[in-house]
């Protein structure tokens, strides 16, 4: 068991502390992102303090190693192991910045790297199953369902993260361009276009809509929940597996889902990767090259069943 922050010897509890209030002011990181990366240097600075350590100075690679080798032994999934090693890397950083480390013993630090395992994305067809029917129901007027279709086309228009859609104000929408500003991890602003269907929609979600959902809790968003606040992540994902579940034969795929099936798309249409790269929002172009992985599978595939040698 993890020893909680306010039990560790002070030099280190302060330097968590200290490391938590950079991450949120000066990172601007998300909730999320700090209390995981608060949880891992904890972790690690517990570690520190088992071997007979109090100072934050006393930490090097050694150190490092130790703590994620005894992390591998209790059976920490490789994804974890990445995500605590990046966590270690910008803390050492942070620390070095500081003084608090003679040196960022963190940058000599190797970690196993991830499997990044992408959720299969929908074929074109079962894209378009998908917004047609949310189309079908939108044609009632119903608030609910014009919303469903608009959020629903947004994310596969767009491929943004569920949490930039949410984050969206109206104001964030240029429809005479058809374009929308997103701010990205880090509050990286980008902007991002989408076609004729994504504004249609959107139009009616404005016009017949929004107005009937929205309260003053909502104050600008774009997307608001049926009691007229702002809606969350949770709510969103809960659309999209539910509009989902009428698609015959399409995996149960969240809003992630979408946007691979968006970048993938892309990338079969012939986009270039660099393009699709800034239309995502990817810090590295290592990223965004993931998804040339599916679209060779589906090459592949269709090799396989219509080459004669194949």
């Amino acid at each position: 068991m993890e020893t909680p922050a306010d039990d560790l010897p002070p030099a280190l509890a302060s330097a968590v502390a200290e490391f938590a209030r950079y991450l949120g002011a000066e990172r601007d990181r998300s909730e999320h992102t700090v209390r995981a990366y608060v949880g891992d240097v904890t972790s690690l600075m517990t570690h520190l303090a088992r071997r007979g350590m109090t100072e934050v100075s006393e930490l090097d690679l050694s150190v490092l190693r130790s703590w994620l080798a005894a992390q591998r032994t209790q059976g920490r999934s490789r994804a974890t192991l990445a995500r605590r090693a990046s966590a270690a890397r910008v803390f050492t950083a942070w620390a070095h910045r500081g003084g608090r480390l003679a040196e960022d013993v963190g940058a000599l630090l190797a970690a196993p790297r991830a499997h990044r395992v992408l959720p299969e994305p929908l074929r074109a067809g079962e894209a378009s199953t998908l917004l047609d029917a949310a189309a079908d129901a939108a044609s009632s007027g119903d608030p609910v369902d014009l919303r469903d279709h608009a959020l629903l086309e947004l994310l596969y228009a767009t491929g943004i993260r569920v949490g930039e859609l949410v984050g969206l104000d109206v104001d964030d929408i240029d429809a005479e361009r058809r374009v929308v500003r997103v701010f990205g991890k880090g509050r990286r602003e980008r902007s991002v276009p989408y076609g004729v269907p994504a504004q249609t929609a959107l139009d009616a979600w404005l016009r017949m809509g929004r107005p009937q959902l929205a309260r003053s809790a909502a104050a600008a968003a774009l997307f608001v929940g049926v009691r007229g606040a702002r809606l969350g992540q949770r709510g969103a994902r809960a659309i999209v597996h539910q509009r989902l579940r009428a698609v015959p034969g399409a995996p149960d795929v969240g809003p992630h889902g979408l946007r691979h099936t968006a970048a993938t798309h892309l990338l079969e249409g012939g986009a270039d990767l660099r393009s699709v790269q800034e239309l995502l929002g990817h810090a590295s172009l290592g990223t965004t090259q993931i998804y040339t992985h599916v679209s060779v599978d589906r090459l592949r595939q269709a090799y396989r069943q219509a080459h004669p040698r194949a």
